[in-house]
């Protein structure tokens, strides 16, 4: 069995059995989310794409994706918390710096160094949120950063920030309340929030942060960026991020099936039937978008996405629907699979995303 399968089975059995049956305690304790971040740690789980080179197994796209719809399907807390991280190191996997992948990628597998990620202030059109200022030795960032999940988890993230040329820097920052005293310059310093009082998902600890003339050296820059680079990256990821979408629908059918167990009405059978069926439909026709990276897709990969969102909040109301009356419990799995049905209808959207989950919505309306 080769490293990337040997992980992933490693991490289903993880999910299965020690994250889904606490998967209402992740939900509002921190402790308890911490401690399942913890085991990610020892059992090696949280830099899944990161090559064996840096001690990781390197796992492929396809499997990947696998591993986001159990890990969602287990927790969405879990997942939205943990795919800043794994998200951080496949990005510095891929940076420039070697130095910086060397001191970090062998040590955020088993969680040693934990780093979360800031840049989705770079999809906002007008003024840049976050600026760089080339200064002697090193780079000046200025601005706002409206999103950090990870706050007592992370202790520094990846940040995206824009440069006078518009292309987009990339460093690591630390992710705390931090003051700098320079002689040659401006003194710097970071502002981190309160957490976020969020719907869902608050337990992930979601932060903002302002950054006042923040000196980073060289040396702390994974990589530089073409300007309009996530604007292209979110194009081709757009049926990408349906996988979490689609594990939060695994969920909600997991309660359905639960549910046709318990009670004596066969068309709650029938409805998992049939929600199974159109799951190998949406799976089929998610990897069939994954395929092409080609711009004359993109209507299609947008029409996946939106199925994806769809479904996932159908299979959420499913869920609660045959769970009668007791899904009203704020301690029920219904309900918090519906909350994170919200989340993933939301998370890395784009005005496209948005325009074609609502034209799937409206279109059912006859």
């Amino acid at each position: 069995m080769s490293l990337e399968v040997e992980a992933l089975e490693r991490a289903k059995r993880f999910l299965r059995e020690e994250v889904a049956p606490v998967a209402e305690l992740i939900d509002r304790d921190t402790d308890a989310l911490h401690k399942v971040v913890n085991r990610m740690g020892e059992l090696n789980l949280l830099a899944l794409k990161s090559p064996e080179k840096y001690g990781g197994p390197g796992m492929s796209e396809i499997l990947f994706r696998i591993y986001q719809e159990e890990t969602a399907r287990a927790s969405g807390t879990l997942a939205f918390l943990t795919t800043q991280h794994q998200s951080a190191a496949s990005m510095l996997a891929n940076a420039n710096n070697e130095t910086l992948k060397e001191a970090y990628l062998p040590k955020m597998a088993s969680g040693e160094k934990l780093v979360g990620i800031g840049f989705s202030q770079l999809r906002r059109s007008g003024p840049p949120l976050m600026r760089a200022e080339p200064i002697e030795g090193g780079y000046q960032l200025s601005g706002h950063v409206p999103w950090i999940t990870g706050w007592s988890f992370f202790p520094e993230f990846l940040i995206g920030a824009t440069l006078p040329d518009g292309q987009c820097l990339f460093a690591i920052v630390p992710l705390t309340n931090s003051h700098q005293v320079r002689e040659d310059g401006p003194c710097g310093s970071i502002t981190v929030s309160a957490p976020m009082q969020l719907a869902s998902m608050g337990m992930a600890m979601t932060v903002t942060a302002d950054l006042n003339h923040f000196f980073i050296p060289e040396d702390a820059v994974a990589f530089i960026k073409p300007a309009g680079w996530i604007q292209n990256s979110d194009m081709i990821n757009i049926a990408l991020q349906g996988h979490f979408a689609i594990g939060c629908a695994m969920a909600g059918i997991d309660v359905v099936r639960t549910n046709a167990g318990k009670k004596p009405f066969p068309f709650i059978q029938d409805a998992v039937n049939a929600l199974e069926t159109e799951l190998n439909a949406l799976r089929i026709a998610t990897a069939q978008a994954q395929k092409s990276t080609d711009e004359t897709t993109t209507p299609e990969r947008l029409q996946v996405r939106a199925w994806a969102i769809d479904f996932a909040v159908r299979c959420a109301h499913a869920a609660i629907t045959t769970s009668s009356g007791a899904a009203n419990s704020i301690h029920h799995p219904a309900q918090r699979i519906y909350r994170e049905a919200l989340v993933f209808t939301v998370s890395a959207q784009t005005p496209p995303i948005m325009e074609a989950t609502l034209q799937r919505l409206i279109a059912r309306k006859n």
